[in-house]
């Protein structure tokens, strides 16, 4: 059964493909990759550089408004203002991350996909800026949501 299970699952992801979302312009992109803090804000990459899970589209939110959405290899990039924010990534379950920011602060996240029951799960993990800005680099940056 299991076996039957695992075939249709295979067979779904090679119908489906890679999720795609809207990329934004490649200067915004290289100008992200920079890595200048701000310094009255602080700025916040969130980043899904692996393919597991790349059927699917995950969703970001910051502070209960959507943020962006995030595909294999891609990252979104926003600047908040000092205090206290929660991301939230919904994918089979919901992550959460809570997080305090400081002006003048860069902070990495890494968007985490794992498999879950029936659909893959998601997990936000506060990185180092080493492994942060490597990770960064190894994606590609996601066109903002529309306001």
């Amino acid at each position: 059964m299991l076996k039957k299970l695992l075939v249709v699952a295979g067979l779904s992801l090679a119908i489906v493909g890679c999720a795609s979302v809207k990329m934004a312009d490649p200067t915004q992109d290289a100008q992200a990759k920079q890595f200048a803090a701000k310094p009255d804000v602080a700025g916040v990459y969130v980043y899904r550089n692996e393919q597991m899970g790349s059927a699917y589209k995950i969703e970001v939110d910051l502070d209960g408004k959507p943020l962006g959405i995030t595909a294999p290899d891609t990252y979104i990039y926003t600047e908040v203002r000092p205090g206290t924010h929660t991301l939230t990534s919904k994918a089979e379950n919901t992550s959460e991350l809570t997080f305090e920011a400081a002006a003048g602060k860069l902070y990495y996240v890494w968007q985490e996909m794992k498999m879950g029951i029936l659909y893959f799960r998601t997990k936000l993990q506060l990185v180092d800026e080493v492994n942060g800005q490597k990770g960064v680099q190894e994606t590609k940056l996601a066109a903002p949501l529309s306001k």
